[in-house]
């Protein structure tokens, strides 16, 4: 996401050097998804870079390559998983946890592959899973089923919010696009280790998609007074406002609970001039 074209210019100095991106948008937040890495494992240099843009304490979710979760559903991906975890080498603590996002075909009775592929994971990394089938979501029993398989292996179960996505019809194209890639599921808040992870996706305009997260800033406040220490992501369709809807969200918390740490003052868009 450090690379979004609208952002360029407006929240982050432009133009920057590849090397200089990801350390720009660190000084807005604190964390980032590693989305990109679900299409194709990156480069180790490219990984050797994120590093050096970034502090020990910044927080990289890494999504396994879709090649594991999706294309083999996490069987017979050995060799696939060697390369992904050894070109992530290089960020250390900064790989707060490794990602499995499953596809919403990736059901309950898929479950004992999930607890198999877990178990061989490395010790090294933390992980959470995201399901999409609606079962996990309707039925207790599923649901229950998956927080054991996910307990026996101290991973955490994202949840990825789009309720308010879905509250109304979509009011612009980005909405409209959304609504045909995001999943419909309920609202899911149960926290599982003592690092959550939340998703949540909100609409274009920036009022709605602020009260669409009030139930977060409620649970994150009540997570971080529990001495667990949540990681949450704020995204709209178009993501145009997300830098300063992400630092408005910790805002709210930090009202709550001032002792919270602030976020790092940003860096200037521009630079500051005389007149």
């Amino acid at each position: 996401m450090w690379t979004h074209k609208p952002w360029q210019g407006r929240f982050l100095p432009h133009p920057l050097p590849p090397g200089e991106r990801l350390r720009s948008y660190a000084t807005w937040c604190n964390a980032v998804e590693g989305n990109t890495t679900f299409y194709a494992t990156p480069a180790r240099d490219s990984v050797e870079s994120w590093a050096r843009q970034t502090g020990p304490d910044f927080r990289f979710v890494v999504k396994l390559p879709r090649s594991i979760t999706h294309e083999r559903r996490l069987t017979g991906a050995d060799e696939e998983l060697r390369s992904f975890l050894e070109a992530i080498e290089p960020l250390g603590p900064r790989a707060h946890a490794l990602w499995v996002q499953l596809p919403g075909s990736f059901a309950p009775s898929d479950l004992g592959t999930l607890a198999g592929f877990l178990r061989g994971l490395p010790g090294s990394h933390r992980y959470a899973v995201e399901v999409r089938h609606r079962a996990f979501f309707d039925e207790p029993r599923s649901a229950r089923l998956l927080e054991q398989v996910l307990a026996g292996v101290g991973a955490e179960w994202i949840p990825f919010d789009t309720v308010a996505l879905f509250q109304s019809p979509p009011a612009s194209d980005a909405e409209r696009e959304a609504w045909t890639k995001k999943p419909r599921l309920p609202r899911r808040s149960h926290a599982l280790t003592d690092r959550p992870i939340i998703r949540y996706i909100g609409r274009d305009d920036p009022a709605r998609t602020a009260e669409g997260w009030r139930h977060w800033v409620g649970a994150v406040t009540e997570w971080l007074r529990e001495g667990r220490s949540p990681t949450v992501f704020i995204h709209t369709p178009d993501n145009a406002e997300a830098l300063m809807l992400a630092r408005r969200f910790h805002d709210e918390v930090r009202a709550r609970l001032p002792e919270l740490e602030p976020l790092p003052e940003p860096e200037p868009a521009e630079p500051p001039t005389l007149f």
